[in-house]
């Protein structure tokens, strides 16, 4: 199941060349991902209020392939591509038009505020066990 987020890029997010700057395509990717969450019926907030548990990027592998440009509609699709108990792996990529500018492959960890490993709890790996499917 893929999520779609649509990203307009600003000049605030180029370089002096007028592309987007590299890091940029981490907040892009990092905007969806938080919005996919949501769309899942997760409210992190209240994940770290309440049982202090936070997600966290562990690794990101990152492919930047075609540069993007002031004013240039884009679009950040995430798909889940497996979960365990204390992790998932996605994959993000950012497209114009349907042409692939950037992919990335993500693990997010599921940690506790003082930052130590945890169990993504019961209810989330269910709704990410949907999201699979």
């Amino acid at each position: 199941m893929s999520h779609f987020f649509p990203i307009r890029v600003y000049h605030e997010d180029t370089d002096l060349a007028g592309i987007v700057y590299y890091a940029n395509y981490l907040k892009f990717i990092e905007r969806a991902r938080t919005e996919w969450v949501r769309g899942l019926g997760v409210d992190q907030g209240r994940l770290r209020a309440e049982e202090g548990i936070v997600f966290a990027v562990r690794r990101v592998e990152a492919d930047y392939l075609r540069p993007a440009k002031f004013d240039d509609e884009l679009t950040v699709t995430t798909v889940l591509q497996g979960a365990t108990g204390a992790r998932m792996v996605l994959d993000q990529t950012v497209l114009r038009s349907g042409e692939v500018l950037f992919q990335a492959n993500v693990t997010l960890v599921c940690l506790t505020a003082t930052g130590q490993p945890a169990r993504i709890p019961a209810e989330i790996r269910r709704l990410l066990g949907a999201a699979l499917h």
